[in-house]
């Protein structure tokens, strides 16, 4: 079952189907597209950024465009997909929120697992979207991109209400907000600023309220930051002929050998290493 909408005056485009439309996805390549991957009752297995993942049955995940994909297997599944122009997430993130939750470069990618009441919900929500896709008329599109915002609504809340161990503590909200907000500045100006006082600023906040905000939440600004950067350095490693050099300029770096130690420190091997380990696997 495939559905797409798409409007010519726009050139927005928006996929509602099944397994099929990961099928250009066997062979590695750009996401290109936002995008939901919605489990029924089996597991599906993906790569992202060279990384496997097993998204168990119940189970929504959400993936940007700059994410490098291969889809591995799985069946009976419901797929999203969607360009800016659909549905910009960056411009609607006021009633959405999803912006650095469900949407960012970072490597942690949002996982949400569905209770049956839940399950249920994104059931009738599935049904509604197929029955919009086949009403052709002058409200469609606004129609679609209605049900596309409660989709992401209704998964950011429950993002924001749970983690993997159980429920988010409600003192957590704001930390969580902040912490949101800056995965937003972060993805677009990770490339130039490398500094925790630069995001602070931006946040209205001291680099030490924001440090001590995020070790409440077992992490740290600058831990960011570095994941981030070396993140980015991995997918052009991996998925580009540059250089270790390049990429160092690429992302900031004006001495590829401060990349180098980053590099190095994380993942205990070198760029030209890392790059050298590759294709010794392939």
């Amino acid at each position: 079952m495939l559905k797409t909408f798409t409007e010519f005056s726009t050139n927005a485009v928006l996929n509602v189907g099944d397994e099929s439309l990961l099928k250009p996805y066997k062979q590695t390549k750009q996401a290109g597209l936002f995008m939901f991957i919605r489990t029924n009752n089996s597991n599906a297995k993906i790569v992202v950024d060279s990384i496997p993942h097993t998204i168990k049955p119940h189970s929504i995940l959400a993936l940007t465009t700059i994410q490098y994909l291969q889809f591995i297997e799985g069946k009976d599944l419901v797929v999203y997909q969607f360009n800016r122009e659909f549905y910009c997430i960056k411009d609607h993130d006021q009633e959405v929120g999803c912006a650095g939750l469900l949407f960012f470069g970072n490597e942690h990618m949002p996982l949400i697992h569905l209770n049956e009441k839940e399950q249920n919900k994104f059931d009738v929500l599935h049904e509604v979207f197929v029955d919009e896709l086949e009403t052709k008329d002058n409200i469609q599109a606004e129609m679609l991109r209605m049900l596309m915002a409660r989709f992401i609504i209704k998964s950011t809340r429950i993002l924001k209400a749970k983690n993997d161990t159980g429920t988010i503590p409600p003192s957590k909200d704001s930390k969580i907000e902040l912490l949101r907000s800056f995965n937003v500045l972060l993805e677009s100006h990770f490339r130039q600023e490398h500094s925790v006082s630069f995001y602070a600023d931006k946040l209205f906040k001291s680099p030490k309220t924001l440090s001590n905000t995020f070790a409440k939440l077992d992490t740290s600004p600058l831990k960011i930051i570095h994941e981030r950067l070396i993140l980015e350095s991995k997918r052009l490693l991996v998925y580009t002929d540059k250089t270790a050099k390049e990429i160092a300029f690429e992302i900031g770096f004006e001495d590829a050998s401060h990349l180098s130690r980053l590099f190095k420190k994380h993942t205990a091997l070198s760029p030209s290493e890392f790059k050298k380990q590759l294709k010794s696997a392939s």
